[in-house]
This record gives structure tokens, sequence and C-alpha cells, in this order.
């Protein structure tokens, strides 16, 4: 489990370098998404993420919630919680009955400290195609300017009405793919504070391992 919530933090992480060339059409429909998610109260959505491995030809599914809020998010997956406030990170292993307390490292540009980042990733590295306009749906391609980063491509789908994200598929150079399909994608939660803070309370006989 702790396997795949690192892999799905690295997708939402996706490394930011120096700017490249992109398609102007596909820049505006970024923009616009950006614009409306960074200016809602939350980003909330439920997913499925199908992690592909064509080198040890396997596939697992599994399901998962996040809610973002400024600098602060929950992210849930089976048998994995994580809060972060702000500052201090909960990570809570169902299976070990643990949580570990961390302090993220401010001065790195990441989802770890600025979740918000995923809504503007695209800015920094990316060269960006529009690759299919239909009545319902824009497919964009982000492909990283540097040669060394590992992704190949990230491929996202959005909602032409809504500028909701339907889906991002993240292709490695390992053989790893990784596609997150969004089953629900909603502006409109006004979460409170507790929402993001691990609560020892509700979670009685766990051991804390503070780390800060």
């Amino acid at each position: 489990m702790r396997r795949f919530i690192i892999l799905l933090l690295l997708v939402l992480l996706a490394v930011q370098y120096v700017s490249g060339q992109s398609n102007p059409e596909a820049i505006n429909v970024l923009d616009r998404f950006s614009s409306k998610a960074l200016s809602a109260p939350s980003v909330s959505m439920k997913f499925s993420l199908i992690t592909i491995n064509l080198t040890e030809n396997t596939r697992d599914t599994l399901n998962g919630s996040l809610i973002m809020s400024k600098d602060q998010y929950r992210l849930e997956m089976p048998g994995n919680t994580v809060w972060f406030n702000g500052s201090v990170s909960w990570n809570y292993l169902v299976a070990e009955k643990e949580v570990t307390i961390t302090r993220p490292d401010r001065k790195e540009e990441s989802f770890m400290t600025r979740p918000t980042s995923i809504f503007t990733i695209y800015k920094k590295g990316y060269k960006t195609r529009l690759l299919q306009e239909t009545e319902s749906t824009y497919t964009i391609d982000l492909y990283p300017e540097d040669t060394n980063n590992e992704l190949i491509r990230i491929r996202l789908i959005i909602g032409k009405n809504q500028l909701d994200l339907k889906s991002a598929e993240y292709k490695r150079k390992d053989g790893i793919t990784m596609l997150l399909n969004v089953k629900e994608y909603n502006l409109r939660l006004v979460p409170g504070s507790s929402e993001f803070v691990f609560n020892p309370k509700e979670y009685s006989g766990v051991e804390i391992i503070d780390m800060r």
C-alpha cells in the first residue's frame, strides 16, 4: 500500500523544469481549467487509480479520494490516509496501526508542500498540445522538455462545459502507466480546518511516530 501512495504522489508531483514552447489552444484550455480550480473554496475528487506495469505484466486498481484547499489536503486510499495542514503532515497506515508525523520542507515546490501545484505544472517544463476536441471534452498531451524526466507523456482529458478533470494518464520510461480516472469532481465544498489534521481521539491504540 505504501508503494501505491508513493506512486500517486509522484503522479501529482510531476517535477517541474524550464518552460518550453506550447500550443496556444492547449494553454488556453489549461489556463481556464487552472483558474476555475484555484478560485474554488476546495477541489475534491473521488477516483480510481489504475497502475499498469508492462515489465511485470501486472495491472492494479485502487479507489481513493482527495480534497484540497489552498495549501492543505487529505488523501485517502485503501489502508492509508495522509493529512497536510499547510505545515505538518500525518501519514496513517491502517495495517501497521501507526501514524508518522513530518514537517515537509516548504522550500520544495511539490504536491507535498503546495498541493495546488498540480493545477499549474503545465506552466513550467512541458510542451503542450491539444490532441483532440469533441463536443464534451478536450484531450491535451504534455511532454517534458528535460530528456532525463522519467515521464514520457502526461495526457489530460478535461470536460468542456464544466472544465472538470475527467482523467490523467502518466506514461513512464520504466514501462509503468498510471491512469487516474476521476469519478466525482467537486468545487463547491467548503471544508473546515479539521479536515486536514489527524485527530488522535478518533484512532485509539495507534502508535504515533513524531519525526518533526
